[in-house]
């Protein structure tokens, strides 16, 4: 039920189909009341199976089964179509539909090496599988929010296919003693956004994900880091050049200091601290992938527009990148921000909106390169 709502929220239109096994455990009319339709429970005179996923005009756009039983799964595989779903799963092969599968069961039997087998049959298929969670000795169907982002990506514009993406956000923090740092302030959401809206567009995405206010994707590989040091340690051992895309939007420090033994006492009258620069991570990346189509983002704060822009463009040449995104730390308010885009071409595109918006509109300027 909640699939439902969530994918109506984003205009999808839910034709429901269910077995009669499924109206044992749910009634009908919870699914009629997520989706506004009746489900189809029987084949009738209209044929409905071929109505909805023949090779007709009106045929849906994808089949998602969810959960997809042990026994369903090993049916679509021979072919059977002895209940409504598995007669809309051979139709829909037949007819180049796209195919989702959910598989959901005990671990025991997910372990099984016909079932195993039968669900790489169904990936050569063409299908694509979002696999499930072991949990509690159960191959559990996957989270609702990352079932929705599969199939937002499956109708996304897949112009990132085939393509590696990092994205490097968060802040870096550094620590003073063993319990105390010093840090940037950082939401994580433009990193989000744009990790999202790659996968959405059909790329392979990885996070490196600092400090932040906002979770990680739980649909997108994250690997943690802390300090700068951590951050160089990444960079330093990742085969970086593997990636084709890199865009650097972490809030990462300035500053360090050498770090002091258990806890500095809390009553010190005065305390001194020496910092030092840290080294440049955007430098060590673009050594490190030097093939790279490399992003990089700089936060200036209360400087007139043109200034701000020109000490950008200038980083933009030193650091010999291919793009860079300069903002102004008063333009940026929650959810929404302002942003200029600079090219190596010294071109400029100024661009304000929400987070995701301006997200997309950088992948839209990448991929115009």
């Amino acid at each position: 039920v909640r699939f439902i709502r969530e994918m109506i929220r984003h205009g999808a239109e839910i034709i429901p189909v269910m077995t009669k096994d499924a109206l044992e455990i749910i009634t009908s009319k919870s699914i009629c009341f997520a989706s506004g339709k009746e489900p189809v429970t029987e084949i009738t005179g209209d044929v409905e199976h071929v109505r909805y996923c023949g090779m007709v005009e009106s045929r849906v756009d994808l089949f998602l089964i969810a959960p997809c039983t042990a026994n369903t799964v090993s049916k679509i595989v021979r072919g059977i179509c002895d209940t409504t779903v598995t007669l809309f799963a051979s139709t829909a092969i037949g007819s180049g539909i796209p195919l989702m599968i959910l598989p959901a069961m005990h671990e025991s039997m997910y372990n099984h090496p016909s079932i195993k087998a039968n669900v790489r049959k169904l990936k050569d298929m063409g299908a694509d599988i979002i696999e499930p969670v072991l949990s509690e000795r159960k191959a559990k169907m996957a989270n609702v929010d990352i079932v929705v982002e599969h199939v937002l990506r499956a109708f996304g514009s897949k112009d990132l296919i085939g393509k590696k993406i990092l994205i490097i956000a968060g802040s870096t923090a550094e620590p003073m003693d063993d319990i105390r740092m010093i840090t940037n302030r950082s939401s994580g959401k433009t990193g989000v956004a744009l990790a999202v809206n790659a996968f959405r567009r059909g790329g392979e995405v990885e996070l490196w994900y600092g400090r932040a206010k906002v979770e990680a994707p739980y649909f997108i590989k994250t690997r943690d880091f802390e300090s700068v040091d951590n951050l160089m340690g990444l960079v330093d051992y990742s085969n970086l050049y593997r990636f084709d895309i890199i865009i650097n939007c972490a809030a990462i420090s300035d500053f360090t200091m050498k770090k002091q033994k258990g806890k500095i006492k809390s009553r010190t009258d005065k305390l001194v601290i020496e910092l030092s620069p840290t080294p440049k991570v955007i430098e060590l990346i673009k050594k490190n992938a030097p093939e790279s189509y490399i992003v990089a983002f700089k936060l200036e704060s209360g400087l007139p527009e043109k200034e701000l822009i020109d000490n950008a463009n200038r980083r933009l040449n030193e650091l010999d990148i291919d793009m860079i995104i300069a903002n102004d730390l008063e333009e940026v308010r929650g959810d929404k921000g302002r942003v200029h885009i600079i090219k190596r071409d010294g071109k400029v595109q100024s661009i304000e909106g929400r987070k995701t918006d301006n997200a997309n509109q950088i992948f839209n300027e990448i991929l115009k390169e």
